[in-house]
């Protein structure tokens, strides 16, 4: 393909990497490190594929100078991390743990020495298991038990840091939390996850309120938002799709970009969001500095009472979402179409649908400057004989997707970077170690990293600016 078939990103534009603290730390008994409802749900019988544990996970806390290393070689501008609340303050409340936080500013250090800017989310779902055993997100003291934290790590850390996520994914803390049971603690209640839902934007909004009193740094929210399409024209189909998109999306952006949840929501839940309260949308909506979209794959949902007419169609019932206790309640499900590529993770790979999304999210919520905060492939990488891990399919996704980005730039989205999911292999969540995410082979038994072809892809992109 020949240089005419490039197109080339904006110089400025921010290349990166994300991970997340319980997913990659490990040490989960060191540094006076409290326990977190991911602990207890990972060694919780039957809850993770396996029995695995983000007890080890990839070592990052003793590989630490390694794996700034291997960033600095990727030549990424910029890496997201998470913090682990239980291992700054270990019960959620009182004093910060200074082996904990000193382990961050090591990271920090050593991400100054290789010119690499901090992006840090406050909040990626290891909830202190003390806060946990209160009600954890159930409990409106929660919310303000996290501003407290975001407090602590802003004095400790802001003057490091430019930018801070507050939350990455409260859909999944909340309704894969509370509602399926998927994830930590393992609750299976609407109430309960509408509850969880609110209470995290109320977290998120007050946190807003913490760092913009304290430092000048910009600060916006991750969410992984979902293109969802009916099945169909059928006005059951569409009916369903419309309320799996509103409990996807338009539960958090409407709050938290116009002060109010969505009337269609509400009617749906009735008096299961008795819980909320005159003011709170006005903490929430609280001026943001940008939107970090997390996105993998498109979802295709139709009405339950036409799985006859789906069928027919060619569409299959996708057995890899487990429906929310939502859509058992409106009839609606997620399908697969004939045809389209899906990952090692039974997800549809098509890119256009990230364009799609960015435009809609533009259209309907203004021009807010977002950050691709999460974007990648689980495949079924394997070290060869040669020692190398080769995983075109992951390049091939990377590309496709990296491309739908640029589109949505051309077509008027305020895009400013864009982070690959993942750095390295890592524990993903409730399928444990089965799905590779990383452009870094982790042989988890001695912690070896082996960087992948997409990692080589990867950095001849950054440094080049364009994708061919």
């Amino acid at each position: 393909m020949s240089n005419l078939d490039a197109i080339t990103f904006p110089i400025d534009f921010v290349w990166g990497v994300a991970t997340a603290s319980y997913q990659i730390e490990g040490a989960a008994n060191e540094g006076g490190r409290g326990v977190s409802i991911w602990d207890t749900f990972a060694h919780t019988p039957g809850k993770v594929l396996h029995g695995d544990t983000g007890d080890i996970a990839c070592d990052h806390y003793h590989h630490l100078a390694e794996d700034v290393a291997l960033m600095q070689q990727l030549n990424i501008s910029s890496y997201r991390f998470s913090l682990a609340w239980p291992r700054i303050q270990p019960d959620g409340k009182g004093p910060l743990n200074n082996e904990g936080i000193q382990f961050y500013i090591e990271l920090l250090d050593r991400l100054e020495k290789a010119n690499i800017s901090p992006f840090p989310t406050l909040y990626h779902w290891d909830l202190p298991q003390t806060l946990g055993d209160q009600g954890g997100w159930t409990q409106r003291d929660t919310a303000y038990r996290f501003a407290d934290y975001v407090e602590m790590v802003v004095d400790a850390l802001g003057s490091r840091v430019q930018r801070w996520i507050t939350l990455n994914e409260p859909w999944c803390s909340s309704w894969l939390g509370y509602a399926t049971g998927q994830h930590a603690p393992g609750e299976t209640d609407l109430a309960a996850a509408l509850s969880a839902n609110h209470h995290l934007l109320l977290a998120h909004g007050l946190a807003v309120d913490v760092i913009r009193r304290d430092t000048d740094a910009q600060v916006g929210i991750t969410l992984n938002l979902a293109h969802v399409t009916p099945a169909s024209e059928h006005e059951l189909d569409i009916q369903a799709a419309r309320l799996v998109e509103g409990n996807a999306n338009r539960m958090f952006l409407d709050p938290i970009f116009k002060a109010a949840y969505p009337t269609d929501m509400l009617n749906l839940y009735g008096d299961s969001v008795a819980h909320i309260r005159r003011d709170d949308l006005a903490i929430i909506s609280r001026p943001i500095d940008f939107l970090g979209v997390n996105y993998y794959h498109p979802s295709i949902v139709g009405s339950r009472e036409r799985l006859h007419e789906h069928a027919a169609m060619g569409y299959h019932v996708d057995n890899t979402k487990a429906p929310t206790l939502l859509e058992t309640t409106s009839n609606a499900i997620h399908l697969r179409r004939p045809g389209i590529p899906r990952s090692l993770m039974g997800w549809e790979i098509e890119p256009k649908t990230f364009t799609d999304l960015l435009i809609k999210v533009r259209e309907g919520y203004g021009e807010i400057p977002i950050y691709i905060t999460e974007n990648g492939m689980s495949n079924a990488d394997y070290a060869r004989q040669d020692a190398t891990v080769v995983d075109p399919e992951r390049i091939e996704y990377l590309n496709g997707h990296i491309r739908a980005v640029h589109d949505a730039i051309s077509a008027g989205v305020d895009i400013k970077g864009y982070y690959v999911w993942s750095l390295l292999d890592n524990f993903e969540w409730a399928l444990g170690y089965s799905q590779r995410f990383g452009l870094i082979y982790v042989d988890y038994p001695t912690a070896r990293r082996t960087p992948k072809s997409s990692y080589f892809w990867y950095r001849d992109l950054i440094t080049s600016r364009a994708v061919r």
